[in-house]
């Protein structure tokens, strides 16, 4: 039966990717789409299995670990200003956003907080797969997102540890919880700086068949394995260990040699398990509160997120572009969904209502990036990548 699911989620991403093409419109968009179709939402012929879980996280990583590759970490380094300011921006908004809606919708306090934090939460895989679609991984804008990011994902863990912690549901030490994010970004910059090339050239000398891809893909899942312990997502991991790599002589082997083995089965398979999790059943009496938390959920970001860029130098244009990054929530709201359902911090009737707008903010996430994108006037060092592509 997994083989059929496997044959399904591979022919439909690629024709949906196609057709979303031809109508003008990012490939990841039909790939976001397809998921939702094949899922229990629609057709129900795929539905969540533990193989899809495990194979749909190996697609994300590898996802996250090419686009940091692809990253440069100077220009990282200089936008760190900017990621910050868009990250707070785009944690503020929805936290209080989230608090007022719930409140409005008589859930308690801890749940009106929790919803809050839930839809701080940013994930930028879908939004770096778009910008790679768009070929504009590279700007500074991009950049800054990727930055952004990463902020957000270590306030936000702070955030539901606070929150944990004073809803006496779990025994959560908040010392301990930041201790944790800091030793973890000491330990990769650490390991990133005199580790990972030292490693590399070591490994690269074992006599066995694609040794420089395999050692690679090793130091990917040892940082997202790293990064889960010490509570922090696995993305930030494989991201930071593309992040190593790219200041190695063999990035480029390592880009061409693991962009089929990515983009052939498990990528794909992430793009469809986004949408699996949809569900329409008794739906019906929480349209208001699913409007009204789609509504918050992506102008808090939009605006938040973009008035950060805009304070710290960015344009109207890329501001717009930033913002519109950021709007995903991804695979990073599910867990913390789903995390808030075992501990009680989300209701269960509540729970449906919230993964359905956690998509819908993934799905348009896409077509708003190229629409913004667009607008923006490529800088001259831009301009030959973009003409590169185009001519693919």
């Amino acid at each position: 039966m997994f083989f059929v699911q496997l044959l399904l989620i591979l022919v439909a991403t690629k024709l949906a990717g196609d057709l979303s093409t031809r109508i003008g419109q990012p490939a990841v968009l039909g790939k976001l789409i397809v998921g939702v179709i094949l899922g229990p939402a629609v057709l129900g012929w795929i539905e969540e299995s533990e193989m899809i879980h495990q194979m749909s996280e190996i697609g994300v990583l590898l996802l996250m670990f090419l686009a940091g590759l692809e990253t440069d970490i100077h220009e990282l380094n200089k936008s760190r200003t900017s990621s910050l300011a868009v990250a707070v921006g785009g944690v503020i908004l929805p936290l209080v956003g989230g608090y007022l809606i719930g409140t409005w919708f008589g859930m308690e306090p801890f749940t009106s907080w929790f919803l809050g934090a839930l839809f701080s939460a940013t994930s930028v895989s879908i939004t770096v797969q778009t910008l790679r679609d768009l070929g504009k991984l590279q700007t500074k804008e991009s950049v800054t997102i990727l930055g952004a990011a990463i902020a957000d994902d270590v306030i936000v863990v702070v955030l539901l540890a606070f929150l944990m912690s004073f809803s006496g549901l779990q025994d959560v030490s908040l010392g301990l919880v930041i201790g944790q994010k800091i030793l973890f970004f000491a330990l990769i910059i650490l390991l990133g700086w005199k580790v990972v090339p030292w490693a590399m050239k070591w490994m690269t000398r074992i006599r066995a068949s694609e040794i420089v891809v395999s050692s690679a893909l090793m130091i990917c899942f040892a940082f997202a394995f790293m990064a889960e312990e010490m509570g922090v997502a696995g993305i930030i991991g494989s991201f930071a260990a593309g992040l190593s790599l790219s200041q190695t002589k063999v990035r480029h082997e390592i880009e061409e040699k693991l962009n089929p083995i990515a983009y052939s089965v498990f990528v794909p398979i992430f793009f469809v398990s986004i949408g699996l999790p949809v569900t329409f059943d008794g739906l019906g009496n929480q349209i208001g509160l699913i409007v009204t938390l789609s509504i918050m959920a992506v102008l808090s970001k939009w605006i938040g997120c973009g008035l950060g860029a805009r304070l710290t130098g960015f344009n109207t244009a890329s501001s717009i572009s930033i913002g519109s990054g950021m709007i995903s929530r991804g695979e990073v709201a599910l867990i913390i969904a789903s995390l808030g359902l075992s501990q009680h911090l989300l209701p269960a009737e509540w729970y449906t209502s919230t993964i359905l707008v956690v998509i819908l903010t993934t799905i348009i996430t896409p077509p708003l990036l190229k629409i913004t994108f667009q607008k923006m006037t490529p800088s001259k060092k831009e301009k030959p990548r973009q003409e590169a592509l185009a001519s693919k």
